[in-house]
């Protein structure tokens, strides 16, 4: 459209052309196709050959959420599981602020230095608002981030420690088969996890702080009853008094403790992260569980009975997943939700007609 101003009955006045828009894409992108995914026999190959890349793929795919990723992903584990078995695996969890992944980094390095493989899985909280996360574990973890030998995933909880937690125990079998030989699992540290852990290790570490406050709050016996070592950290400068005190007061709560399912009693060692002190006498400990465990049959029988436990959270998972994405079942949560919240109904006659109605038209 011309411009009115530029007729010659406006003597003296004249609007320019403008200059054309440019193009709201970049002209010179070039889009590329996303790789296809690999063959199952591909992925297989690739992390018994330890290839990082093709181990990463695979722990995405356990991740994912989408159906035919998880039928890929169940294929590659199913082919892996008998690589997997070997190695040691420790969760470590406490307080957020304890020091985990400072931990965790002269841990690793020192497991590294004797000439093992080390995979650490890190679950990362989720914001119950976003669900995002921040997925930073490894820029705490600076040497070990950076080495060779190390192999760091951190995943996020997504709100369902359940679920993250089957998913970790899917990509333990899978950095087995690939020859990691130690195997960390980090948790989230807010109380919850740490029984979904538990139930996926062969020695739960357990991390405190002192000089915090009241170590009476430390001492909390679900967590304390879980733990085959528990470790003080920052046990440097002025707080090593303060840290031998800690020591002295849960080496004393241990002892009105019932006796552990493996005969093992719990130690109390302290040391520090940051200065790296006391790590040997740390992993000193662990190697004498190990010793002890294996020894008197327990450490078999225990991954056993984790076998026997994830197959049945795998079985209510899927129960649970297939009831609540049944579309006729949504509709009708819905219609009874509103009769409760308007006491029309009871909780619990509702629940019942929802679930007869399941069982008499899905089962």
């Amino acid at each position: 459209m011309e411009h009115p101003e530029n007729d010659s009955q406006y003597i003296g006045l004249t609007v320019n052309e403008g200059v054309a828009q440019p193009p709201i894409t970049n002209p010179y992108l070039v889009r590329r196709r996303r790789k296809p995914l690999p063959t199952v026999g591909e992925m297989v190959e690739g992390i018994l050959r330890g290839d990082v890349t093709m181990l990463s793929r695979a722990v995405t795919l356990v991740e994912s959420l989408a159906p035919d990723h998880q039928q890929l992903a169940q294929e590659v584990i199913e082919k892996c599981l008998p690589y997997s078995g070997n190695s040691r695996r420790i969760g470590i969890t406490g307080v957020p602020g304890a020091g985990k992944s400072t931990s965790i980094d002269v841990f690793g390095l020192h497991v590294l230095r004797d000439g093992g493989r080390l995979a650490v899985l890190a679950i990362d909280p989720s914001s119950e608002r976003t669900r995002g996360s921040i997925l930073g574990d490894k820029t705490r973890m600076e040497k070990l981030s950076t080495h060779p030998g190390a192999f760091i995933r951190p995943s996020p909880s997504a709100g369902s420690l359940g679920g993250v937690a089957r998913k970790t125990r899917e990509t333990i079998v899978l950095c087995e088969a690939a020859g990691y030989n130690n195997i960390f699992v980090e948790t989230v540290g807010v109380g919850q996890s740490e029984t979904a852990v538990h139930s996926m290790v062969d020695f739960f570490l357990l991390i405190q702080l002192a000089g915090t406050g009241d170590e009476l709050q430390g001492i909390k016996r679900g967590i304390m009853e879980m733990a085959d070592g528990i470790v003080i950290n920052k046990a440097d400068g002025d707080n090593v008094d303060r840290a031998r005190l800690a020591q002295a007061q849960f080496r004393s709560a241990l002892r009105l403790f019932p006796p552990t399912a493996s005969g093992w009693s719990p130690e109390v060692l302290t040391y520090s992260g940051y200065f790296e002190l006391g790590i040997p006498e740390v992993w000193d400990m662990i190697d004498r569980y190990f010793d002890f465990v294996i020894g008197n049959g327990y450490f078999e029988r225990r991954r056993r009975e984790q076998a026997r436990y994830w197959m049945y959270e795998t079985i209510d998972e899927k129960l649970r997943s297939r009831f609540y994405n049944d579309p006729e079942i949504a509709s009708m949560l819905t219609d009874r939700e509103a009769a409760v919240l308007d006491n029309r109904q009871s909780s619990f006659i509702a629940a019942r007609d929802v679930l007869e109605y399941y069982f008499r038209n899905r089962m």
